[in-house]
């Protein structure tokens, strides 16, 4: 099986921490390393975020931290933080969770950013305030970042990933018509459910959303290359060559552990 599907399938290890708020430790606690990364993940939907995020957390040796992850986890829960129950009803009623909750919810999870396994962050922030929220976070917890890696694909590359991309409605594994496609058409691999595709990526949906995105992130990306941690990725390509990509360009800013070093 690839790896990246298995991992997508059996889910990433180290994350009980992130999920629980720190009420769960992780199993097993990452070992202390001299120099972790501390990374965020940036980027447009489409780009391919996700998958980048397990091959550099793989060779870095960091865990994933994705609020997105963290929301979807909570409704299976019944121990929810105030603002983790406020966000979840947001969602229930298909609203927008408000940027306080988000805050919130990453300032509740301070210890998995103080880890000493080092972290990729995604999903967080999205805007300038969140980015200056979570300068204030780490600057409490006496924590630096070392990079800010955003990944950057021309709009219409961005269209053709987001209008082939189908979802599994039951276990979120995803899929592409063509560049990942699942053994039998519209199935899922996972549990056999009916693949679907989300109404904001349909092309029509795609353009709105993007428009969007630019407003909010300009001056988030402005924030981070002022700061001189901005590190842009070119995201065409395969997912190998987009990885390899990461990595020559990160290394120009951090020390990256060689391949051999990296579990497998």
């Amino acid at each position: 099986m690839d790896p990246q599907r298995e991992i997508q399938m059996h889910g990433h290890p180290n994350r009980a921490g992130w999920f629980t708020a720190g009420k769960v430790e992780c199993d097993p606690i990452p070992p202390p390393r001299e120099h972790p990364a501390r990374i965020i993940l940036l980027g447009p939907p489409g780009v391919g975020k996700g998958t980048q995020a397990v091959r550099l957390c793989a060779r870095l040796r960091a865990c994933h931290l994705s609020t997105g992850d963290v929301l979807r986890h909570a409704q299976c829960q019944h121990d929810r933080s105030p603002a983790m129950q406020a966000a979840i009803e947001c969602m229930t009623r298909g609203e927008l969770v408000a940027e306080e909750l988000i805050i919130e919810l990453v300032r509740e999870r301070a210890g998995c950013l103080r880890c000493q396994g080092g972290f990729l962050l995604d999903g967080f922030p999205r805007t300038l305030r969140q980015a200056q929220a979570l300068d204030q976070i780490l600057a409490d917890l006496g924590i630096q970042l070392d990079a800010a890696v955003c990944f950057e694909l021309p709009l219409d590359q961005i269209v053709d990933r987001l209008s082939g991309r189908r979802v599994c409605p039951k276990c979120r594994l995803t899929y592409h018509v063509t560049a990942q496609p699942p053994s039998a058409a519209g199935i899922c691999d996972g549990c056999g459910a009916a693949l679907e595709q989300r109404a904001d990526d349909r092309p029509e949906s795609i353009a709105v959303r993007m428009k969007l995105y630019e407003e909010e992130t300009q001056p988030l990306l402005q924030h981070y290359e002022r700061a001189g941690l901005l590190v842009r990725v070119m995201a065409s390509g395969s997912p190998d060559e987009i990885h390899l990509r990461a990595i020559e360009t990160l290394q120009r800013q951090i020390d990256v552990p060689a391949p051999s070093a990296a579990p497998a």
